[in-house]
């Protein structure tokens, strides 16, 4: 991005801060116009080769494509068995639970025997943490190709997809702490995976939850955690990240930002009014900052637009601070002994691919996975090099046969 769009972005949040104040003043109607199109400024800004992509196409066309890709696209479709956990906040938490199918059972005894001697332990399990106004459907397609094979857990941090509002934040109204995402898939597994080995799995922020779960019970980590994968992630120093923005436009966006969700988030209503009337401007700047590679499937593309679009602006306000104040950098050393998998797209912006690099230095153990061409989703961007890496993953940690291969991630929405 150039200088000179970085003194728009600048602008546009400057913006959107004004807007918050004349909101405070009672002015919110206008208010909130103002912020939606300062908003659209900066996606414009970040996404300019997108913005001129779908300034091309008539809005009734890209209307219907996306009715038809809302109606038909398959991701996101998969369901296993349901249940509920909840925090120590009386926070529900759902979760979805994918069985060992009984024929594929025989086939992982030997490697299970290998790991764990003749005494038969209860089944592996691999427990799924999602990212930042994300849910458990991002991870589509590796719960497409390991159906069967191994059982798994898909659950939904607090206040995202069918988990309930974090009762803390709607009652108290504070912000929302990583260390609080920890103790909630403590109480997930409880609930799902009350015994037995467990293989931990974490993309961006649900990789900041699993370090936090091993920060605050290490017991469980050394007794059960048998294998952990960290996708896209960072065990701190997430204040240093520039989103690709140049110096100025960066510090600016840092200065305002903060203030400026909170006040947003006062009055969700309205603003997410606005942001439905600059929805196309959203796109732009969701696809910018998830994907690198240009041939993205356009429904790919649209089913994260979906999971993003979700999230309410007061939920993503209320998560904001908890990133600068994120550093579990100490809590890596409950995984030493443990095999991990370090996996990051080279061209991320939110959570650059140093950041994993960083976390593989502290566990030299570790296999590090850099993937070219792909950016912050990289479990649907790349699919396939992460469903294969996460596969030996399970190998290694005495899941699945070595010799068993992982099909289907290329066709697994069908």
């Amino acid at each position: 991005m150039s200088e000179s769009n970085a003194e728009a972005v600048a602008s546009a949040v400057a913006s959107a801060t004004e807007a918050a104040t004349e909101a405070a003043a009672g002015g919110w109607r206008r208010a909130t116009g103002i912020a939606g199109v300062a908003i659209g400024v900066v996606a414009a800004g970040a996404a300019a080769g997108v913005a001129i992509e779908r300034l091309t196409v008539g809005r009734g066309i890209r209307q219907k494509a996306r009715l038809a890709l809302d109606s038909a696209g398959p991701y996101g479709g998969l369901r296993g068995n349901p249940g509920k956990a909840y925090a120590d906040d009386g926070t529900e938490l759902y979760y979805e639970v994918d069985d060992v199918e009984p024929a594929a059972e025989s086939a992982l005894s030997r490697r299970r025997r290998r790991l764990f001697g003749r005494k038969e332990p209860a089944p592996v399990t691999v427990v799924f943490s999602h990212g930042y106004c994300l849910n458990q459907d991002s991870w589509h397609f590796q719960r497409a190709a390991l159906r069967g094979v191994v059982r798994t857990v898909h659950w939904d941090q607090r206040s995202h997809g069918r988990s309930a509002r974090g009762a803390a934040q709607a009652r108290d109204g504070r912000p929302v702490t990583i260390e609080e995402l920890g103790r909630d898939l403590k109480a997930v597994i409880d609930a799902a995976v009350p015994e037995g080995p467990i293989v931990l799995v974490g993309h961006s922020m649900g990789g900041m939850t699993v370090m936090a779960l091993a920060d605050a019970f290490p017991d469980l980590v050394r007794e059960r955690v048998v294998g952990v994968a960290l996708v896209g992630t960072s065990s701190g120093r997430l204040g240093e990240v520039n989103f690709g923005l140049p110096v100025a436009g960066v510090n600016a966006v840092r200065r305002v930002l903060p203030g400026v969700l909170k006040v947003l988030g006062q009055r969700a209503e309205l603003v997410e009014k606005g942001r439905r009337a600059t929805a196309d401007l959203f796109a732009g700047i969701i696809k910018r900052y998830s994907f690198a590679s240009r041939d993205v499937d356009p429904a790919v593309a649209r089913f994260a637009e979906r999971m993003i679009e979700s999230t309410p602006i007061d939920v993503v306000a209320e998560y904001y601070p908890a990133f600068n104040d994120h550093d579990k950098t100490e809590a890596l050393v409950h995984f030493a002994d443990l095999p991990v998998l370090v996996l990051a797209g080279v061209r991320d912006l939110v959570t650059p691919s140093e950041h994993s690099e960083a976390i593989a230095g502290i566990l030299p153990g570790a296999e590090l996975v850099l993937v070219p061409d792909a950016g912050h989703l990289v479990m649907l961007e790349h699919p396939e090099v992460v469903t294969d890496r996460l596969a030996d993953l399970l190998a290694r940690a005495g899941a699945l046969p070595s010799t068993a291969t992982v099909e289907g991630c290329d066709s697994a929405s069908s």
